[in-house]
């Protein structure tokens, strides 16, 4: 017998190797198509696919392509709030302040000071905008459920943020702030500085906004079928403890700011398990 003998063999020689083709021919959604292997002059069917199987997915390198261009244009209109609130300043310093005598430590805390305030009220400013971008790039890896979801309470989502941004620039703020330098009053001749302003300011806003989504994310859990009321009933003094904590991780370090935060927490954590809970009775009456 021959040695040399191709017929043990798969390739005659590393020349004679061929290059595997695969013909994909998709009609339609949910239509099948026929993939064909060429191999040594042989052909034979693999298997066939639907036109909506991941292997028709766009590849990595467009959904790449696709965040690029929404983080440019979301770093465009974040750029163009920013200039323009960094230009007037002056217009928004009463209102951000609140009338408060500031010092400044040196010419640079003065920059650092409206860089800050310049930056967050951009975001703010922009926030809409930010979304939507965010909103058209992550559509498509969504799905029906997710989508009608998200596109329904959206607006709602931005509602509550802007809520909390309220509560905590009207309520939370000044509260702390009074409670805080009067405490300060009794021994000390207290001075505030113009950045440690801008930190405390921040954070008795921008944290507070947030946590205000909490029933947005209930509602979206309880949608996937992540959550369920029974749940949240079943967890609800280890989430009372949790938002405990949140509160005095985000509020100035006293009493009256936790308690301010903690209790609007509660109620919306309350509103949550309601929400839900008819949430799910209007699913089994859609389904009976």
């Amino acid at each position: 017998m021959d040695p040399y003998g191709d017929h043990h063999r798969k390739f005659l020689s590393p020349l004679d190797k061929k290059d595997l083709t695969k013909k994909n021919e998709f009609v339609g959604e949910g239509e099948t198509a026929t993939v064909i292997v060429t191999d040594v002059g042989t052909a034979k069917e693999v298997t066939s696919v639907k036109a909506d199987d991941p292997i028709a997915d766009p590849p990595l390198v467009e959904h790449l392509t696709d965040l690029r261009k929404q983080l440019i244009k979301s770093a465009v209109i974040f750029i163009a709030f920013f200039i323009g609130v960094f230009a007037t300043i002056n217009l928004w310093f009463p209102v951000v302040t609140r009338g408060h005598e500031l010092i400044v430590l040196g010419p640079m805390e003065v920059v650092v000071f409206y860089m800050s305030i310049s930056t967050a009220l951009a975001f703010g400013l922009s926030l809409p905008f930010l979304c939507h971008f965010l909103w058209q790039f992550v559509k498509p890896g969504l799905n029906t459920k997710e989508q009608q979801f998200l596109s329904l309470y959206s607006p709602v989502m931005f509602f509550l943020f802007l809520v909390g941004l309220a509560f905590g620039y009207f309520v939370v703020n000044p509260l702390s702030y009074g409670f805080l330098v009067s405490l300060g009053a009794v021994n000390f001749k207290v001075m505030v500085s113009a950045q440690e302003y801008a930190k405390f300011l921040l954070m008795t806003t921008m944290p507070i906004g947030l946590l205000f989504e909490l029933p947005i994310v209930a509602m979206f859990l309880a949608a996937i079928g992540v959550l369920t009321g029974d749940t949240l009933r079943k967890v609800r003094k280890w989430s009372y403890l949790t938002l405990a904590i949140v509160s005095a991780l985000i509020t100035p370090p006293d009493f009256v700011s936790q308690l301010i935060v903690l209790v609007p927490m509660m109620l919306l954590y309350e509103a949550s398990i309601y929400i839900v809970l008819y949430m799910e009775r209007r699913n089994v009456a859609v389904n009976e």
